[in-house]
């Protein structure tokens, strides 16, 4: 390595011996493009003091598909070289260094691309770099390395083109303003990890991370997302960068017992590989993976047979690959004991990784020496490993994308008209000495579709087109293979599908076909309801049966829904159906048993009015005023009949007849008991020397009484009716599931009057035959009429209370039975002995009976 220190006078360049001293594989162009590839996987710390010159990292464990990819880089320059009709007149060189997968060692290499080392600075003469710096830089793989070079290089302007760096955070180009990528940014394969989620309906899910920023980040954000349309992250984890055994086998134990059965791995392919040894051994099984894009294709972890136990069925993205033409010859031409084999410090570590040998005693390779030598006549061709795979290229298909995106971009610089450039005063570029921020704006245009059928352009982050395919790991015949199953087009518009799947083509982790559930809670079936579990997650609930009266017909229901007033749920709680009419019908069993004792009093009453219709000149009949006893006996039968309007499906005339009917008969029965009292108390009186109470209540005065007292009745009934009737009402209870048909009595006053005034009656006539009750038993019938009053008051003081706490169409029972008992009890008490003595006891049928009078203590 030599520092390029700038004579700012005379504008030449002269180098000073440096101290970085990288193995570099070159060669030199018109224009050279700087390349950084991880080449080995990891780094050897050396000891390091503070009293001595620190000596030079020690990479190891040489990747065979990241050389595939350096190799690519070579591949295109060359083949843009040879056609010549890109950049004709133009030749492009190359500088490629190895990075060894750490962001120290990127940096060195960096430097040593910009002509200087880490305590010197890069001189800038005229806006004109020194020559032998590049004026772009492919790579690096990693998010983390990416992010160290590019703060670098952007304080140069100088371009960098990443070929697998995906951490959304290198989209900031206030922070690096020279970087673009042809790999897309993790926003986007985030975005699509969602969506499988979603689409999947996985609602309990863990997250392990790489310790770096590309995992870091891409985890982060995927959190937030999931969490976005319901679903919750079940665990959290980092993967240590020193693969500590402990805390490895602290994530294990933590992933089995969170009791998520889908887990995304979000980590380099070397942090996922330690996670699944440590799975191994604690015999992690039945967990779905999803793998993010930098280990979704790893040789290293689809290939070996030992992970096939785990790893069956997961399912990770990846960009799009093509197969490049030509690629493999060029890759497979490769042996040392080629010409050009001097210049490629990387042959003999990728020949001695390939064959298990080592050439010869000077091999480079100090650690395996007892590795046969090589033979010489070992051939690429007769290899098959993931160097020599080339079904579809993917990341080496970034880069392959990458050096065309800056030949087509060199090539619009040399397309410049004179005075129509984009620089100050419509200046070109000159081109003969490509300034690196002149290069990064010509980049920043590209817009091109290449001989693949793609368009390769860069959005304003300096991100380009996202497009993944779906992979998903399945095992073969012949070992494990990757089955694409879909894609995810990051271009889609709203109106278009994103995801597209094939279900059918997905083989599960356990070589199932079904969908595997990864839920904290099962969901709520239809009839239940989400209720939230004290101390945990939103994800985490129980299932709670709607109330009677509410439904939820979907799965998963937050709350239930109330059904409308004359609607209730079913049994299921999963609909609404109309509500059962309830009245007291005809056909209820109720309502035919209050319908036979009402027409058996009906016929009772016929039956004493047929006896005393033929008896009506027995001393008995006439002896208790046959004219009002024939008219009570037929207000007793309207009284039986009238209980049959309260029976039947409430209408307007029903509901204003029942109660009218009602009141107007009980009135004119009460008024005849009331009157035949009086004309008891009037005959006792009558039959004392002087009195002529008689003629003041003879028929006549009996009648107008009798008609008087009716129309008081009337007149309420009619003022009721007219005020506010008595009107059809439905009740519906939200707690029942029965529609209430009922009569609403439209007044309550009107209701209260009526009954009252039937009350006031019955309480009159109570009070008088009381004081008839002791006058000589052959004479009057007060002691029945007393009876008969203290059972009428009974029931309908029993009434009230027994109405009002009585629901539906039990409150219409109760009002007919006191109408029933009431008149039972006063055609009994009134009537039944009258007809014992007809009918039974006919010799007391007789007027001297009937005159003599029983002493009275």
């Amino acid at each position: 390595m030599s520092v390029v220190i700038c004579d700012q006078d005379e504008q030449q360049c002269k180098q000073t011996p440096g101290s970085l001293s990288l193995p570099v594989l070159q060669r030199i162009g018109d224009v050279t493009l700087g390349g950084l590839f991880p080449l080995h996987e990891t780094v050897v710390e050396p000891h390091r003091s503070f009293t001595t010159l620190p000596s030079n990292l020690h990479c190891t464990s040489f990747s065979l598909r990241i050389f595939r990819m350096a190799q690519s880089m070579i591949f295109a320059i060359e083949e843009i070289n040879r056609e010549g009709k890109l950049l004709p007149n133009v030749t492009l060189g190359y500088k490629i260094y190895d990075s060894c997968s750490t962001p120290y060692q990127a940096l060195k290499a960096a430097m040593e691309l910009m002509g200087t080392e880490q305590d010197s600075e890069v001189e800038m003469v005229d806006n004109h770099m020194c020559p032998g710096t590049v004026p772009v830089v492919i790579g690096d793989a990693g998010s983390t390395q990416s992010l160290v070079v590019a703060r670098f290089l952007g304080a140069f302007h100088v371009p960098q083109v990443s070929y697998f760096s995906s951490c959304a955070c290198l989209s900031n180009k206030k922070e690096y303003p020279a970087f673009l990528r042809t790999m897309p940014s993790d926003l986007f394969q985030v975005d699509a990890l969602v969506q499988l989620v979603k689409h999947f309906q996985w609602t309990w899910v863990g997250v392990i991370a790489g310790d770096d920023v590309y995992g870091r980040s891409g985890a982060a954000v995927f959190a937030n997302e999931v969490k976005k349309f319901g679903a919750c992250v079940a665990l959290q984890e980092i993967i240590p960068k020193n693969h500590a055994r402990e805390a490895l086998a602290a994530i294990v134990s933590r992933i089995r017992s969170s009791g998520a059965l889908v887990v995304l791995v979000f980590a380099v392919e070397q942090d996922a590989g330690a996670l699944f040894d440590e799975a191994l051994r604690q015999g992690l099984t039945g967990i779905q993976w999803l793998a993010s894009e930098a280990w979704s294709t790893a040789p290293v972890l689809s290939t070996p047979p030992k992970y096939h136990q785990i790893l069956q069925g997961t399912i990770g993205l990846a960009v799009r690959g093509v197969y490049i033409p030509g690629l493999q010859d060029f890759l497979l031409r490769l042996h040392p004991s080629n010409p050009d084999a001097s210049e490629n410090p990387f042959l003999i570590p990728f020949w001695e990784k390939v064959f298990g040998c080592r050439l010869g005693a000077n091999s480079g390779n100090q650690i395996e020496n007892d590795k046969p030598l090589c033979s010489g006549s070992e051939d690429l061709r007769s290899m098959k490993n993931i160097y020599s795979d080339f079904s579809k290229l993917r990341i080496s298909y970034n880069v392959y994308k990458a050096v065309y995106a800056i030949a087509h971009a060199i090539k619009s610089m040399m397309s410049c008209k004179k005075d129509a450039g984009p620089f100050p005063l419509k200046a070109c570029p000159d081109t003969t000495n490509i300034q690196p921020w002149q290069l990064l704006h010509y980049l920043k245009e590209v817009d091109y579709i290449n001989q693949f059928g793609e368009e390769t352009k860069f959005d304003h982050n300096g991100d380009p087109v996202a497009i993944y395919d779906l992979l998903n790991w399945q095992l073969g015949f012949d070992g494990e293979q990757i089955v694409t199953i879909g894609m995810f087009d990051g271009t889609a518009t709203a109106d278009q599908k994103k995801l597209k799947l094939q279900e059918e083509n997905i083989i599960w982790n356990g070589n199932k076909t079904t969908v595997p559930e990864s839920v904290c809670s099962s969901p709520c079936l239809q009839g239940t309801r989400k209720a939230i579990r004290p101390n945990f997650p939103i994800c985490c609930h129980d299932c709670v049966v709607c109330r009677a009266g509410e439904i939820s017909n979907q799965t998963n229901s937050i709350e239930c829904v109330l059904c409308l007033p004359q609607f209730w749920s079913n049994v299921e709680r999963t609909a609404c159906f109309p509500k059962e009419v309830d009245f007291l019908s005809f056909s209820d069993t109720m309502g035919i048993t209050l319908i036979t004792i009402a027409l058996l009093g009906s016929l009772c009453t016929c039956w004493v009015i047929f006896i005393f219709s033929c008896h009506i000149s027995s001393p008995i009949v006439r002896a208790n005023n046959s004219e009002l006893s024939f008219l009570l006996l037929f207000s007793l039968t309207l009284c039986f009949l009238c209980s049959l309007t309260f029976i039947g499906r409430p209408s307007d005339w029903s509901c204003m007849l029942r109660q009218t009917a009602f009141g107007i008969t009980f009135v004119l029965c009460i008024s005849c008991v009331l009157g035949k009292t009086i004309v008891v108390l009037m005959a006792f009186r009558a039959t004392l020397p002087g009195s002529n109470l008689m003629k003041w209540f003879g028929p006549v005065q009996q009648r107008a009484f009798i008609t008087l007292s009716t129309l008081v009745q009337v007149i309420i009934c009619i003022i009721w009716l007219t005020v506010a009737p008595p009107t059809p009402q439905k009740l519906m209870p939200r707690e029942s599931a029965i529609v209430i048909l009922l009569c609403d009595e439209g007044s309550a006053l009107g209701f209260a009057l009526v009954l009252g005034y039937i009350g006031l009656l019955a309480c009159l006539c109570l009070f008088l035959a009381f004081l008839a009750r002791k006058l000589p038993d052959n004479f009057n019938e007060a002691k029945y009429i007393t009876f008969s009053m203290l059972i009428f008051c009974a029931v309908w003081v029993a009434f009230i209370p027994a109405y009002i706490s009585s629901p539906g169409k039990y409150a219409v029972a109760v009002e007919i039975f006191a109408i029933l008992a009431s008149s039972y009890g006063l055609l009994a008490c009134i009537f039944a002995p009258k007809c014992y003595i007809i009918l039974l006891k006919p010799e007391k049928n007789s007027r001297k009976h009937l005159m003599s009078k029983t002493s009275v203590q």
